[in-house]
């Protein structure tokens, strides 16, 4: 499936159901340098960050020396101030289930069903794109940890610079059926931000 089909059918999903979603504009505060570039978070997230990061394998010297931008999102409900991830299957790796152990409870991530399906998906997403480096992660599988990191990246930044973080599994399926499964869980998110 082409880049950005899922992301687009999970907003059209989203549409019809009357939550807008629009593409994610970049944020300062995610950025390619990851850990090494951040501001105004508690010193417990810095840790969790830098320990997860030293877990994968990644190389603070490499991470440092990237050129410094933002990293891409994928959609944004702007009311609420939400992020939405769309996690087709190479989000699902067994890197991802290491750094599941490093999100906290202020994330709304289902960390049971992420395992879950880490678990399930793990051998096809650790191969995908397996030879492919990635600065900042040498040696074998760097790209598949990575996307580990930066997606622990927004689990844990999120809530430190204020914004909500919902994140869709969308493994295996198609976006408006995984619009469709999470979408009790978004409106829950959503109305909760709303009112909070």
């Amino acid at each position: 499936m082409p880049v950005g089909d899922v992301e687009r059918a999970v907003a059209a999903a989203a549409a019809a159901d009357g939550i807008e979603l629009v593409p994610m504009p970049r944020v300062p505060w995610l950025t390619t340098r990851g850990h090494l570039a951040v501001w105004g978070i508690s010193e417990g997230v810095l840790d969790r960050l830098a320990a997860a990061f030293a877990a994968l394998g990644g190389d603070a010297d490499a991470q440092a020396a990237k050129q410094l931008r933002s990293l891409p999102n994928d959609l944004v409900h702007l009311p609420t101030r939400t992020m939405v991830e769309v996690d087709e299957f190479q989000h699902f790796t067994s890197f991802r289930l290491q750094t599941l152990q490093h999100v906290d409870g202020r994330s709304t991530i289902d960390r049971a069903s992420y395992a879950s399906l880490c678990a399930a998906w793990a051998a096809k997403a650790d191969a995908y794109r397996a030879s492919k480096v990635a600065k900042g992660f040498p040696g074998a599988y760097s790209r598949g940890r990575q996307r580990a990191y930066n997606d622990l990246l927004r689990d844990l930044l999120a809530p430190e610079h204020g914004w909500g973080l919902i994140r869709v599994p969308a493994a295996g399926i198609d976006g408006a059926t995984a619009y469709e499964r999470a979408r009790k869980a978004m409106r829950g998110v959503l109305r909760e931000r709303r009112d909070g």
